[in-house]
């Protein structure tokens, strides 16, 4: 028996079993992950431009963190949380189902509003329990800009033309900004007494969820997807009818900011967001084209979380968006985006050449090109044909081919890959940064 299938029929070999990803936590491979990094380039890119700087934030939290800020009758924290007890030291852990209250805890640790406001983003995996359909995940990931230390309408505007330049940058249409106001808590107060007092009357109305919100949290009530409630919901008292003149006069200012910008929106008096810390403002960024899974991007106001944290009091707003969600639509759309393929693809019909041919490929590098050396088998180095073949696989524009003839004239051949006629010209080899700078191909 050979040993090859002395180890197939050994006992131990047969014991072990082909594993997989946990359900709804997806590996991102490399026909995908390209325009997962086309997007956060385009993100770091539009970031930049609006002088928003990066955080990175643990996956891991005290489960406190999200009691205390998302609030305890929430889905979030009632269902979806992935909490457990640190068998270490016994701490109740959580694993972070979104990024708001992260960044605010790192803002509250390290005093970053000492020295005045701060504009931030971050970008990372999530985690709540779901059951996996298409844009919802148990692992699933975010983009979200916070702003922390300004409370004027002009900063509200501000993340949301954010948005709304990311969607021009990316391309993504049919995308409908909806906007509402929360006010503050003393409207919120009188307006959930008559939410309370509008429900009792409909109780036989209300399924279970809602009867469950009704003295705890009636607001999130008006956020139901039940069908059987969309009458008594539309009859609810609005909240818009309890704000004061400041709530209304911040609410019009953003409006008008928005109008002159040429944003459209619509006016939702039942837009509430999931989360117990807004205030003021609340958008959401819509589509019909993903089922049920409408928002797209979502945010708003939330000037008293860093308080409930620990902190000194200090205004906040900003948004997050699902990159699956975004990314999917795009797709729906039929958007052209852009994957990453190399510039060249090095074709190599001697394996001696190839310590010269790493050389020139190392110097085209640090240009900034984008190369893909052929790599042989066990068989050899492959024919020129198979390599060709690869060469287009790959998708690269050109194949850089460093035949004996060219190298020894200190030349390569150029042969376009995409132009369709397949034109090659001749290259020296000391003139090859300066061919992949006429094309832009350099850095």
């Amino acid at each position: 028996m050979s040993d090859k299938k002395s180890i197939e029929a050994s006992p131990k070999a047969a014991a072990f079993k082909k594993l997989t990803a946990v359900k709804g936590m997806n590996d991102i491979l490399p026909g995908e992950s390209g325009k997962w990094e086309w997007l956060e380039g385009t993100v770091r890119d539009l970031m930049a431009r609006y002088a928003y700087r990066n955080i990175r934030t643990p996956i891991v939290e005290p489960t406190a963190l999200f009691v205390r800020g998302l609030g305890e009758v929430t889905d979030i924290v009632e269902k979806e949380m992935y909490s457990f007890e640190d068998r270490l030291n016994g701490e109740a852990l959580t694993l972070r189902p979104e990024s708001t209250a992260g960044v605010v805890r790192a803002v509250v640790e390290h005093n970053m509003l000492y020295e005045g406001g701060k504009r931030l983003y971050y970008m990372g995996p999530m985690f709540r329990h779901e059951r996996p359909q298409r844009g919802r995940y148990r692992q699933f990931h975010q983009i979200g800009a916070e702003v922390l230390g300004f409370q004027g309408p002009e900063i509200d505007a501000e993340v949301i033309l954010l948005a709304h330049d990311l969607w021009k940058a990316i391309g993504l249409k049919d995308v409908r900004l909806e906007l509402n106001s929360l006010g503050q808590p003393p409207e919120r107060l009188a307006h959930r007494a008559a939410l309370i007092a509008h429900f009792e009357k409909h109780q036989e109305v209300l399924d279970e969820d809602a009867k469950r919100r009704l003295y705890s949290n009636p607001l999130r009530i008006l956020d139901t997807k039940n069908p059987a409630m969309k009458d008594v919901v539309e009859a609810a008292p609005r909240l818009m009818d309890f704000l004061g003149e400041q709530s209304l006069a911040h609410f019009n200012a953003l409006r008008q900011i928005l109008d002159a910008n040429g944003v459209q929106y619509s006016l939702n008096p039942r837009l509430v967001r999931g989360m117990d810390y807004y205030n003021l403002t609340v958008f959401e960024f819509i589509t019909d084209q993903l089922g049920s899974q409408g928002t797209v991007c979502g945010g708003g106001r939330y000037d008293y979380l860093i308080e409930q944290v620990g902190g000194k009091p200090a205004p906040a707003v900003g948004w997050a968006l699902g990159i699956e969600r975004v990314l999917a639509l795009l797709e729906e759309q039929g958007a052209a985006v852009p994957t990453a393929v190399p510039h060249a693809y090095a074709i190599v019909p001697d394996a001696q050449s190839l310590p010269v041919v790493l050389k020139h490929l190392r110097q085209l590098r640090a240009l900034g090109v984008h190369v893909q050396m052929h790599a042989g088998s066990g068989e050899g180095i492959g024919s020129m044909k198979s390599q060709f073949k690869k060469a287009d696989t790959s998708g690269a524009h050109f194949a850089l081919i460093f035949g004996t003839d060219e190298l020894a004239q200190n030349t390569v051949s150029v042969k376009s890959l995409r132009d369709g006629g397949g034109a090659q010209r001749t290259e020296s080899l000391e003139n090859l940064g300066a061919w992949a700078h006429s094309l832009q191909l350099t850095t």
